[in-house]
């Protein structure tokens, strides 16, 4: 057990001991265990996105233990996913990462306000072994009160059980324009909500500088808050969870080149940023170079690389 890992779980002391013994085996798992940074790979896109989408660009990708592979060779701190995907795995892998189960989800079919389907149980996640739950929520929708109160009642019994908490709180629906669904004041406004909903862990997009709310603009100008870099924004966004007492990570998002999902998880770094949680851009390589730019994140975040060139 690290200093830094000691701190963060001083952070949460409202929680009970299988809680924080559970964070502490997704902190200390992996190549970069007791940093106090976590880079987690999750793949929920099948479910998500459909399987050509998803898998087409790297075939191997259709076979659930492909992931898990990924994940551990990689040492990544955890893996998440869907529950078939990790049925599909989890005995074979057993003890050798730690395992989130993703237990909502939704599908590209439907046209209308994102609500995803709860798709798993608490029951299931400890059946799988997994050290925590991971749910979505999506502030803006005009179903996020139904997902609010779902992910409460998830909390209150996973927490009850010794499992922790990953909140997936991305901002969506019609309360909202495509450029307010990562602007820099919604991403904090979405990154307080899951604190305040008990989250351990929480996930959002990496902000952009767009600033939605006519009010929220208001005071970044007379406050004088800082927006004009990715590392700017990230540091409000992780100040908004608790100023920093929370573990704030941040989706790789869309496939991009190897150099531009760098340049951004240097931002990130730079920021604060607690980590990232990385899926398209890491299975859609092939193995030993999915491998190779996971371990390249994880350098930047552990200082091993020089964090340099951040717009």
């Amino acid at each position: 057990m690290t200093d830094r890992v000691r701190e963060i779980l001083s952070w949460y002391n409202g929680e009970n001991p299988g809680v924080l013994t559970n964070l502490a085996r997704m902190l200390n798992h992996g190549r970069i265990g007791g940093s106090g940074k976590m880079v987690i790979l999750p793949v929920d896109q099948g479910f998500e996105h459909g399987p050509a989408r998803s898998f087409a660009p790297n075939p191997d990708g259709y076979d659930p233990r492909y992931h898990f592979r990924l994940a551990i060779e990689a040492g990544c701190n955890a893996y998440a996913a869907p529950l078939g995907f990790l049925e599909a795995g989890a005995a074979e892998f057993a003890g050798q990462v730690p395992l989130i189960l993703k237990l909502n989800n939704s599908d590209t079919l439907a046209k209308m306000e994102p609500c995803p389907a709860v798709t798993g149980s608490v029951d299931d996640a400890l059946r799988l072994g997994c050290c925590a739950i991971g749910f979505t929520i999506y502030p803006g929708s005009s179903a996020r009160n139904t997902m609010y109160e779902e992910l409460r009642e998830l909390t209150l019994e996973a927490k009850a059980k010794g499992l922790a908490v990953v909140v997936w709180s991305y901002p969506r629906g019609a309360g909202l324009s495509k450029a307010g669904e990562t602007a820099v004041d919604v991403s904090a406004y979405a990154a307080q909500i899951a604190a305040q909903m008990g989250a351990n862990v929480i996930k959002v997009k990496p902000p952009s500088e767009h600033i939605e709310q006519e009010e929220a603009r208001k005071v970044f100008e007379r406050c004088g808050i800082p927006m004009a870099t990715l590392s700017d924004r990230v540091r409000h966004v992780v100040q908004s969870a608790f100023n920093g007492r929370r573990i704030v990570i941040f989706s790789g998002g869309e496939a991009k080149s190897t150099e531009e999902v760098l340049a951004e998880i240097r931002g990130i770094a730079q920021g604060g940023g607690f980590g990232s949680i990385v899926g398209r851009n890491s299975f859609q390589r092939p193995m030993q170079e999915g491998i190779a730019l996971l371990h390249e994140i994880m350098d930047v975040y552990t200082g091993a690389k020089i964090l340099a060139g951040v717009a």
